[in-house]
Formats: structure tokens, C-alpha cells, sequence
């Protein structure tokens, strides 16, 4: 299943490589791409995962429709 997140708070390279190892850890494997510009995470996973993990890093993702 793909999910797509806004996250507002994911500003500059440091918060994506956050978010990243964040998904990584969670959701060994899943394919991430994150586009720092537009400020949205796709991840081919668990949604309810991915959010959880992306919250627990310190982020306020939005979930959004694909």
C-alpha cells in the first residue's frame, strides 16, 4: 500500500535523513522517497507504521490523499 505524508516540519537535509532512518528502522525494506522541497514522504508500507514512526522522530506528518 503507498501512503503519502505532508510533513511541514521537515525543513532542511538533517529532517529528512531523520525521517528516513526513522521509516528505515520501522518498516525494514519498505521503498521511501522524500522530496525535501514539497515537504511529502511516499513510503510502500504500512501507513499506520510509517506515521508512528515519523511522530516518534519528532515530526507532525499529515496523512494525504495518493
Amino acid at each position: 500500500m503507498t501512503a503519502i505524508f505532508s510533513v511541514p516540519d521537515m525543513t532542511c537535509g538533517h529532517c529528512e535523513k531523520t525521517v528516513r532512518g526513522a521509516l528505515a528502522e520501522a518498516l525494514p525494506g519498505a521503498a521511501v522517497a522524500i522530496d525535501l522541497a514539497t515537504k511529502k514522504v511516499t513510503i510502500e508500507g504500512d501507513a499506520v507504521k510509517a506515521e508512528e514512526a515519523i511522530r516518534e522522530a519528532g515530526y507532525s506528518p499529515e496523512r494525504t490523499a495518493a
